[in-house]
């Protein structure tokens, strides 16, 4: 948690900077009011607007983003900063800029700089309310327990919905055994999950953070594919009857993550998502936008049926997704329960063609910049191998932390394919978690460049 709590914080420098930079030259370049500085100052006044946004943010960057939700507060927050901001701008003055600064332009930017900030978020909060009003890039709730903590938290949840958790239930555990009504037991967790569509528990039961009572929680979690997120309560309400009229401080929380992978960082993840978008346009501009007509005319002449195949596939969060590709084979209806094989009579001649060379997969690049998966990742699996092989490889479902990707390590590595027996794919899962667990932007690149010059030989066959 605290490292997703630092990468919002720094995004959010990054994205004020941003802020600051197009209102100091919209100022510099548009002001009727006066003729500030010549050209050869600009660079000055700029560096001097920078660092004394540094300096502001650090002194007051207190921000809870994960448990605030009011516009007002947010406003709140600006206001405090933009008064800091113009402190250390005039105290910084002194020794950025020369004798006779023009104080009128730096009150001018700033100001801009305000208005446009708050003009920008609130967009941003309508499209969050939105977004999550409809239930995107939400995630599904749990909270473990039926304690006064429990029910504060849940208070916070439901009337916070822009933070992206949707509270299912409760579940029930050993210590608090009351009327209230829950979701059903811990150690039900598994048909819990599938039942509710759950990616997440939140535990606040101090008791359940020792080592051992963690890991028994974390082996339950990760046997599921649910995420689990420990909350800290620095205060405390004995009244239940209280709980439903009170303001629950944002202050009064915070979340630690007991499963953290790399890619659980923030700025880790946009790190990697820039990427998928920059490297899938790329392909759809430079490859895709011609080979498409060539292939659709193959394919259509070489078998009866659609250009693209489609099929459900078990996704991020076990959230299921249609992936594309394609079509290799002859339309049949054993499609999303047999996979292909060796000589399969399925599989057309310019179907082999292309899942040798891995055209078929060239579609999947929109579904990287839709989000649905990354160039680089554990590949997704139809709907029935992720209920098969999950009641057969323990913590199988840890892959699904991570979005999918078109090429991955465990492909890399020759394991990729036919998985008619079980030991293949318990080595797939094997070289998935542990690009999960040691992922870095590196490695991506590494597999990559495997992916297009490497000289494992496996057939394509899933």
């Amino acid at each position: 948690m605290n490292r997703d709590h630092l990468g919002v914080k720094i995004f959010y420098l990054l994205f004020d900077l941003l802020l600051l930079n197009i209102a100091v030259y919209m100022v510099y370049y548009n002001s009727p009011m006066y003729n500030y500085v010549d050209l050869d100052g600009r660079n000055l006044y700029i560096l001097h607007a920078n660092i004394s946004e540094l300096f502001a943010y650090t002194i007051y960057s207190k921000r809870n983003y994960f448990f605030t939700d009011k516009y007002t507060d947010r406003v709140k927050a600006f206001g405090v900063r933009f008064v800091i901001l113009i402190i250390i701008l005039f105290l910084l003055a002194a020794i950025f800029l020369p004798k006779g600064f023009n104080k009128g332009f730096l009150v001018e930017y700033t100001s801009v700089f305000f208005i446009i900030k708050v003009v920008v978020f609130y967009f941003i909060y309508k499209l969050q309310k939105y977004r999550y009003g409809k239930g995107y890039s939400q995630q599904r709730v749990a909270i473990l327990g039926v304690g006064n903590s429990d029910l504060v938290l849940g208070k916070l949840l439901n009337d916070n919905p822009s933070l992206g958790y949707k509270l299912v239930g409760y579940l029930s555990n050993e210590k608090y055994q009351s009327d209230f009504a829950t979701l059903g037991q811990l150690n039900d967790l598994s048909v819990l999950s599938e039942r509710f569509k759950l990616n997440m528990l939140f535990v606040t039961d101090p008791s359940y953070f020792t080592m051992d009572n963690t890991r028994s929680l974390l082996s339950i979690c990760n046997e599921t594919g649910v995420r689990i997120r420990y909350v800290l309560m620095r205060g405390f309400w004995n009244n239940l009857n209280q709980i439903g009229r009170i303001k629950v401080p944002a202050q009064n929380f915070e979340m630690f993550n007991p499963q953290e992978i790399p890619l659980d960082s923030l700025p880790l993840r946009i790190e990697k998502r820039i990427f998928d978008i920059v490297f899938s346009i790329a392909i759809i501009l430079l490859v895709f936008s011609w080979l498409f007509p060539i292939m659709a005319i193959l394919i259509k002449l070489n078998s009866k049926g659609p250009v693209f195949f489609k099929q459900q596939r078990t996704g991020i969060n076990n959230k299921t997704f249609w992936c594309y590709k394609f079509r290799t084979m002859t339309v049949n209806s054993e499609s999303d329960s047999k996979q292909a094989q060796v000589n399969d009579s399925r599989i057309t001649s310019i179907g082999s063609f292309m899942r040798k060379t891995n055209i078929d997969e060239l579609p999947q690049f929109f579904n990287v910049l839709l989000g649905q998966m990354s160039v680089v990742g554990p590949r997704p699996h139809m709907l029935k191998h992720t209920q098969q092989y999950s009641e057969l490889i323990r913590h199988y479902k840890v892959r699904h932390f991570v979005n999918p990707g078109i090429t991955g390590w465990a492909q890399v590595n020759g394991f990729r394919g036919l998985t008619d027996e079980l030991w293949k794919m318990e080595k797939r899962v094997e070289y998935d978690m542990e690009y999960l667990e040691k992922w870095n932007f590196k490695w991506d690149l590494r597999i990559i460049f495997l992916t297009l010059f490497g000289n494992k030989a496996y057939n394509n066959a899933g």
